[in-house]
């Protein structure tokens, strides 16, 4: 990764107002390649549920940002269970954005092999979906380099999409 990013952990007690609108933002540009929030109100649920996130900075802007879950968040996402009904133990990616101006720089990579290194450290797989229909290739090419296998399909009203582990 370029030395002029660097990676952040972040909660919800280490947010402010400012960090956690420019997530949301952030989140919101990158849709529907990561699925849409309701209101900050939903951003800041999904960080209380979470175990594991980080921020990209380049400089004091957030660029990036991951948001990570373990089994037994009281997250009602039908992807996240797809995972609890098959593993004990997990870190769920819910959801990763780089913001387009910064792609390419090595961000996702760098993004994933922390999250690698923590899952590693838990003996945790890692575990997450990515849009099928709408059909996210840039995203199935990257976590297929990464190293993911896909378990599993599902095809919602709106939406399909492909599980992967790793």
């Amino acid at each position: 990764m370029n030395p002029e990013y660097k990676l952040q952990t972040f909660s919800i007690d280490s947010n402010n107002e400012v960090q956690l609108r420019a997530i949301y933002d952030l989140n919101q540009a990158n849709t529907p390649e990561v699925g849409s929030l309701e209101s900050m109100q939903h951003l800041k649920q999904l960080i209380e549920f979470s175990a594991y996130n980080l921020l990209v900075l380049k400089e004091d802007e957030i660029v990036g940002f991951i948001i990570c879950m373990r089994e037994g968040a009281a997250y009602g996402s039908e992807n996240y269970k797809f995972f609890t009904k098959r593993l004990k133990k997990f870190l769920y990616v819910d959801r990763v954005a780089i913001d387009e101006q910064h792609r390419r720089a090595g961000l996702g990579q760098a993004i994933y092999e922390d999250i690698f290194s923590k899952a590693n450290n838990e003996s945790l797989p890692v575990a997450l979906e990515v849009n099928t229909q709408p059909v996210n290739q840039p995203s199935l090419n990257f976590h297929e380099k990464m190293g993911f296998d896909q378990v599993g399909i599902r095809d919602f009203d709106d939406h399909s999409v492909a599980y992967f582990i790793k």
